[in-house]
Order: C-alpha cells, then structure tokens, then sequence
C-alpha cells in the first residue's frame, strides 16, 4: 500500500509526530493520501476505526472515502464516523437531543422548508414582504448563525437590521416549539452542545484519537470552532488542503484558517504534495507563475513527470460572438481528432456568459450540459422576464400571467387568484380579461398590473426590441427587486444578458434575409442552397414573415431553451462557471472571457483579497486541463446591449509567455488585437508595416472590395469615425453579415479591427 505512493504521499500517510499539515496541490493525488492513512492508522498503529473522525464538504466526497477504506479494509465501514460536517453534527445531536434541547424526533428543514417557516411568520406578524423578502431574511439568520450568534448577540444598527433581528427571533422561537431544525442550526447547535458541556466534549475528545479534515481551505470561523471543541490533548489533527484553491469566500470560507492551524496545531509540520498527476509542465508551470503574485501564501510549486505537453493556446478576438464560434469551431476539431465531448469543458467567470456560447453550440448542433446550473433561458430572472414580454406580446397567456402577476410582489395572494381563476372558468375568458370581474382592493391590484402590461404592448409598437427588454426589465420591477437581493448583481447580470440577446437577435436579422424568428445557422448547411430551406422550416414551425421582432424573439427563446442541453448519458461538451468546476478535471479546457472587469470580476478588484481570491480562481480554471488548456478574450463583448471594450485579464499578462502560443497577433500596447480574417486555430503574423498580416501556412482570408452592413457600404479609404478611437480610414474589409468586419487606421491609436455589426461608426466621406 505504501510502496505505490511517492515519497511525500507516503511521508504524509506515516505522519507520527503529531499534528500535521498537508498541503496538497491540485491533482497531487489528496483523497489517497486521506483513506490510505485512515487504512495505516488502522492496520499498521491498531486504532479501532472508531476512533477516527473524517470530516469532508460533500457526500460524494464521504462515500468515495467510505468505499475505498472498504475495498482495503475487511471492516464495516457503515458505523465509522465519516462524513460531512451537517452529517456528523446531525448523527451527535440524534444521541444528545435531549441535552442539545431538542426532541429526540426532530426534523431538518431543507431550503424550501425553510422558505415556507419564514413566509408563516412573515404573514403572521404583518411583515411587509416586499421590505423582508424571505430569500434576503434566509440568508440574513443563516450568516448570523454561521458566525455563532444567536438574536441577541446580533448588533442591530439601524430600524431596517432591528426588525430583522425580531424576524430571527421569532423563527428561532418557532423551530424550537416545532422541534425542527435548519443546516445551520444543526452545527451551531451542536458546537454549543461541546462548548457548553464539558462531560460529552470531554467523551469526544478521548474517542477520537485521529481526527482528519479534507478540504480544510474551505472551512468557516464555525467549522473551525467546532473542530477545536472535538480536538482533546491526545488527539492528532490532520488537516489537508490547498490555501491556492480556496474560493468560497462569498459562503463564508476563511483561507485564514490554514494559517491558524499551522500555527495553533501544527507548528511547522507542513508537508507539501506537489507531484501533480493530471497536467503537462506547461499548464502548472504557467499555474505556479500566475498564483506566485499572491502574498501570504503557504506556497508550494507543482511538477510532474508527465513532460512539458503543448503550451496553452490563447487567441484575441474582436468580439465575444466571434470568440463563441471560435470556441464551437476548436470544439469541433477536437472531436473529429477523436476527443470524447464529456472531456472537454467551457469555463466561465459569470453565469451570464453561457448565453452566447450556448447559441453558438446550439447553432452547430453540438450536444452540452451546463453543469451544475441551469440553461440561460431556463434560469429563474430570464424565465420571470421572458414570462412579462410574453404578456407583452399576448395577455390572454394565462401560464405567464400567474408567474409574475405578483412577481415582484404587488399584494395579490393566492386567495385573489383562486377568486380570478373561478371567474375565468365561470365566463370561459383567459386571466386578464376576468380581473375586471374581481372587486376591492384585491381587483385594483390586478387592474394595475394589467395597465402595466399595457403600456409595455404600446411600447412594442415603437421601441426596437433590446430597448423594449430593457423597458421591461425597468417598469415590472425586476430590476430593483434583483438590486435588493443577497444575490442579485448575478440575476441582474442575466438580465442584462437578455438585452444584449435583444440587441444580437436584431442584428442577425437584419443581415439573414430569412422570415422572422429564424437565425441563418438554423437552416441546413449541408444542404446545397441552404436557403431553399428556409420556406419549409417556416411553415412547419408556423412561423410568419409578418412576425413582430418581439414574438419572433421569443420563439428564438424558446426554441434554444427546449433541448438544446443534452440528456443524462449522453456524451456532450461541459459548460460550467470556474467555481462549479473545483475539483473536476478535463482533456480540454476553454477558459473564456479573459478580459479585465470580467475574470478579475470589476467587483473583486478594489475588495480586500478580492483580487487575490479572483486570482486563485484563475489557477483553480487552468488546473481543470489535463492535456490542452485554451484563454480566449474579446476586445469588445456586448453587454446590457451596449458594445464595451476591455483590456485584455491581468492575469494573462502574469503568464511568462514561453508557455503561451498565441494564436492571433497583438497590438505594441498589448491591449488590442489587430486581427486580419484567418481560418479557424491558424495564425498569422504581423506585417511591418503594421497594416495586416502575412499569413501563415493554411490560412485562408476572404477580402471584399465593399461590404454593405445597415445600409453602409464599407469599402477601403472610407473615413470613419468612432466614439472612442476617434477618426479613421478604412484600410481592408472582409466578411459578410455577422462575420463582417475592418480593418481601420486610428489617427490617435493606430489600426484596430471591429466587427462592422457592432461597431458604432459614423461615415465621414
């Protein structure tokens, strides 16, 4: 068992001086270092299983724990104390209840039930809760009870934190006369169980002779507490983890707390795994330079034996649609080399980029899953939003008119509703033409709301369709109720996502030339005249060439929102926000939008730490690969409908390049790209005049004496102007529709390459 570990998997697996710390880098092999020591610990030092404790983050990492000590170990592995830490704290309170003040049946509320408690109590003592949204009072008494205080140690600054306050205590109340509990009641219960009686913490802290942490860079000021209360003076505490991966410090996970070890247990015993299994030299060694720039780190320097592989792939784009099909195009290619789809994965910093990579798949007919979240158009703000446009263009839809007639909250209960739906019934009319028919202050509200529905249908007759959605987004509220939520700014950046979805949807249009609703990618490619499709597609989707740009929309929505993501079992390319790929690994990896403001998060740059955790995301992203890792960024990236421009991410910049290949040129400034059209993964470089570039091998490049874009026609030596880069001339074009683009000398800031569909340029002669 111990000749197949390395030298330092096995110094860590035979720790006997006591308290250790493993600092195990990512793929260096963590979770056989845990069982394989919980194996030696047992077989070779004779300690009963018993009187181990393992402590993890999830349950599939506890049962992958369980099962392998099983496949070493003759033993019955079902009654060791393995597990996460609600699981643990839950199966010690079952045997103290009645000293944890609880009844020995209690019952554990998950979220829903959770939200349903809240909302009884809101009710009942008039709580207005459009100012005491249950979502915002859920996540208030949960932080509180992660930082162990209860109401009354809860300091209250103003009226607004005061009345939350008397909410907490009210639920408290409520649990306790109810006999149930919540995730985190279940371990601020039992840490005050420990803390409060000394004869079970002294029981526990002779009994577990070994306890071992996993993951310990995720534990909060609790978790930590709670571990100390069960460490007596003859146990060994054995905590692994990787203060470079830590990135959950928005659910309350302190990266402190593996310095505090080291300093309250450890005391210098720190062993560092730093042979990683997974990647190629260039990816660790382009990792190890990245996080280098954090201060305060334990540090470690990850190698391997595996060889130096290919160096990462980078490639500057004009914008973040031409960026998508770049990365739907190097997908393709890689599956016809013979990559499996489940093997190549699409990070993301924010959820609302998923949208333009999820049309671009889509389009091409590639089967993907967003992991560990849900589609664009399946997430709950796109659906609330999507819920008022389809009123917009129809208020008889009686499924959309009950999603949001009280979203965000207008004072219609469930009573008015029932009373509107028995008079719908009654007079067979849909929803909204019953309202008039339901009396009192009830009937006004409903009135109201359709008045506001109202006002969005004139609106359509006269507003392009992005400036609608934005319209919408404004008057329904959903804005302002999004501003007030604990996790409101990514729900806003969605919405906002769908403006810009608006906005591309409209510019597709205008350059496809096919009925209404219909984008050019969905029509047959493989056909010999693909648009002789186009009238068949048409009629046997029921669409009209008379469609309104908003219905035509919204059959676009749904349409990508129906099956487009793969089913269980089916091979299909993964896409994932950087945060929901720790801890998975990948042959490929296509890590996108690097562009500052985007991965580093604007949010995150002036925070404390906020630069060094968005930092430590970035080496988590990179880790996923396992033989190719791709960065793409775009020099503008349309957001809120608007076209912004950015420098390219720090974080590349801090990447030595001998383990980049850069497969689009840059600019002197290494901010801008000055890109010629290429074929897709081929490079070119850079002429010395500065004007273009010389082609490399294989590629290709389709040049154009004029292109028409919005009823311009772009040709060489037309004047321009821009409201940034200020007046130009036209040098080449090329392209057409979505793919138009220039080449434009900048008086000010020399030649740039724009996308002609979203460029804002004025013609000067």
């Amino acid at each position: 068992m111990i000749e197949q570990l390395n030298p330092y998997q096995s110094q860590a697996v035979t720790h006997e001086d006591g308290h250790a710390l493993i600092l195990a880098g990512a793929g260096s092999g963590k979770t056989r270092v845990l069982t394989t020591r919980i194996v030696w610990l047992i077989q070779q030092k004779l300690i009963s299983p018993h009187a181990i404790l393992a402590v993890t983050f999830t349950n599939k990492a506890a049962r992958e724990m369980k099962s392998r000590i099983a496949a070493m170990l003759p033993i019955n592995v079902g009654g060791m104390w393995v597990g996460t830490f609600h699981g643990l704290c839950n199966r010690l309170l079952r045997a103290h209840y009645r000293d944890a003040n609880l009844p020995q049946t209690f019952q554990i509320l998950d979220n829903t039930d959770q939200l349903a408690a809240i909302k009884r109590i809101l009710k009942a003592g008039n709580f207005d809760e459009s100012k005491f949204p249950p979502r915002d009072v859920l996540r208030f008494i949960a932080s509180r009870k992660e930082e162990g205080l209860r109401p009354d140690a809860v300091q209250a600054q103003d009226p607004y934190s005061l009345r939350m306050v008397e909410i907490y205590r009210l639920y408290e109340a409520q649990c306790q006369r109810e006999g149930v509990v919540d995730f985190a009641e279940l371990l601020l219960r039992c840490l005050e169980l420990l803390e409060r009686n000394p004869v079970i913490s002294q029981h526990y802290q002779q009994r577990f002779q070994h306890i071992l942490v996993d993951e310990f860079q995720d534990t909060n000021r609790l978790q930590y507490r709670w571990l100390q209360c069960l460490a007596g003076p003859r146990s060994f505490m054995f905590a692994v983890g990787d203060d470079d991966q830590s990135i959950y410090a928005f659910r309350g996970a302190r990266v402190g707390n593996m310095v505090d070890f080291e300093r309250d247990y450890a005391k210098g015993h720190v062993i560092r795994l730093e042979q990683n299994y997974r990647s190629y030299g260039h990816i660790l060694n382009a990792a190890n330079a990245l996080i280098a720039n954090n201060t305060e780190r334990l540090g470690k320097n990850l190698w391997t034996e595996q060889g130096e592989g290919e160096q990462i792939r980078v490639m500057e784009l004009a914008s973040d649609h031409e960026e998508a099909q770049w990365v739907v195009d190097e997908v393709r290619a890689l599956i016809r080399d013979g990559m499996s789809r489940s093997d190549i994965a699409i990070l993301y910093r924010s959820n609302a980029q998923s949208r333009v990579l999820e049309h671009a798949l889509f389009t091409s007919g590639i089967p993907y899953r967003v992991y560990g979240g849900l589609r664009f158009f399946e997430r709950q703000e796109i659906k609330h939003a999507l819920a008022y446009l389809r009123l917009t263009a129809s208020l008889d839809d009686d499924n959309s008119f009950l999603r949001v007639v009280n979203f965000p909250a207008r004072g219609i209960g469930a009573r008015t509703l029932e009373n509107l739906t028995d008079q719908a019934r009654t007079y067979s009319t849909p929803l909204a033409q019953a309202v008039a028919r339901v009396a009192g202050k009830a009937g006004s509200s409903l009135v109201q709301f359709c008045g506001l529905i109202q006002r969005l249908t004139e609106a359509s007759r006269t507003l392009p369709l992005s400036e609608l959605v934005d319209e919408m987004i404004e008057v329904s509220g959903l804005r302002a109720y999004y501003q007030t939520q604990r996790d409101g700014s990514e729900r806003l950046e969605n919405l906002e996502e769908l403006v810009t979805a608006a906005k591309v949807f409209e510019i597709e249009q205008s350059f496809s030339g096919l009925p209404a609703g219909l984008t050019p990618r969905q029509i047959n490619q493989n056909s010999p005249d693909p648009f002789e499709q186009a009238p068949a597609i048409g009629q046997a989707d029921g669409v009209d060439e008379a469609l309104s740009p908003l219905v035509a929309f919204l059959a676009h929505a749904s349409l990508e929102s129906g099956d487009a993501q793969a089913d269980d079992g089916t091979q299909a390319v993964q896409l994932m926000t950087v945060h929901s790929a720790k801890g998975l690994e990948f042959d490929a990896v296509f890590l996108t939008g690097l562009e500052d403001g985007l991965f580093p998060h604007e949010n995150s740059i002036h925070e404390r730490d906020g630069l060094q955790e968005e930092r430590r995301l970035m080496y988590v992203a990179m880790t996923r690969a396992r033989e190719r890792l791709y960065m793409t960024l775009a020099q503008s990236r349309m957001l809120h409908g608007q076209v912004r421009y950015s420098r390219a991410s720090r974080f590349v910049e801090e990447v030595p390049p001998e383990h980049l290949k850069w497969l689009s040129a840059r600019a002197a400034d290494n901010v801008w790209l000055d890109l010629a059209p290429m074929s897709t993964a081929t490079s070119g470089r850079r002429s010395s005049s500065g004007a273009g570039f010389s082609q490399g091998p294989g590629a290709t490049t389709t040049m154009a004496r004029g292109v028409e874009v919005g009823g311009v026609q772009y040709r060489a030596g037309l004047q321009v102007s821009h409201p940034r880069f200020g007046e130009g001339t036209v040098l080449t074009v090329s392209g057409a529709g979505l793919d138009a683009q220039a080449q434009i000398n900048f008086a000010d800031v020399g030649v740039k390459t724009l996308a002609l569909g979203i460029a804002k340029l004025t013609v000067l002669s």
